[in-house]
């Protein structure tokens, strides 16, 4: 692994942290393919069921390192080969990513922390849209994350008069999971994804799968993937598990087979 993202692996949980403190974090090209190479390693290690992302020091992420421009790319390109492989790798892993958010998440930073499936937040940190302060759009897939949990007028507003939006607000409007206090961050985060590691990893795979489809397709399609996704785990081995140990009132082991 890059130095630019440090892996490393506490039982079945995978850490990631974007290791850049001395530019809070800030998105490079290589940071952002560390950080997809890294995301890899952690979807195809069979040993890994949880995974964490987090930052190093006082910053989630910045967002793009603006001293480093665009590096001789189109900023198109930037966003469609630098941070959406980066994005839909988050997505598209079958295994639970929790974002653990010090000090601040901001521009493409937000977008990552907001792209995983769970965020947790020191009380001292907050979010930040900053992109009408320099003239541009929001991106990293921003649009369609804020409109969906806030709603259009909310999230353009939080938008355009970028607003920094601290932790217990962003539980509030569900943008985050949890706030503790920022000592304990990542001890919670880990503590979190340890529990999450002891569930069956063919239902969090799943459970993921039908839940992201459900947020852009009809009920009738989410219904129908309920059913197939269903059909997949009736009768393997964890649900046989899981549903012996419930009669025999102990704690289920599962193989995700």
């Amino acid at each position: 692994m890059s130095e630019l993202v440090k892996y490393e692996q506490d039982g079945a949980v995978a850490v990631l942290t974007i290791n850049r403190p001395e530019a809070m974090n800030a998105f490079t090209t290589e940071l952002s393919s560390a950080l997809q190479l890294a995301l890899e390693k952690a979807h195809n290690d069979e040993s890994v069921r949880a995974v964490v992302l987090t930052g190093e020091g006082r910053s989630f992420s910045a967002g793009a390192d603006l001293k480093s421009g665009f590096e001789g790319r189109p900023v198109y390109g930037k966003l469609q080969y630098e941070y959406r492989p980066v994005l839909s790798a988050i997505a598209s892993m079958p295994k639970p990513v929790i974002s653990a958010i010090p000090g601040s998440a901001a521009g493409i930073g937000m977008s990552t922390a907001l792209s995983c499936d769970l965020v947790i937040m020191a009380d001292d940190a907050f979010l930040l849209s900053p992109f009408t302060t320099i003239s541009l759009v929001p991106d990293g897939g921003l649009n369609w994350l804020l409109v969906r949990q806030l709603g259009y007028r909310r999230a353009y507003q939080l938008s355009v008069e970028s607003e920094r939006i601290p932790a217990e607000r962003c539980v509030e409007l569900g943008l985050a999971n949890r706030a503790v206090p920022a000592g304990q961050l990542r001890s919670a985060a880990l503590e979190w994804a340890r529990s999450l590691a002891q569930r069956a990893p063919m239902s969090l795979a799943a459970t993921k799968k039908a839940m992201r489809h459900a947020m852009d397709h009809s009920w009738e399609s989410s219904f129908d993937l309920e059913a197939e996704l269903q059909q997949s785990l009736a009768g393997s081995d964890d649900n046989k598990e899981g549903v012996k140990a419930f009669f025999e009132k102990r704690l289920p082991e599962f193989k995700g087979k």
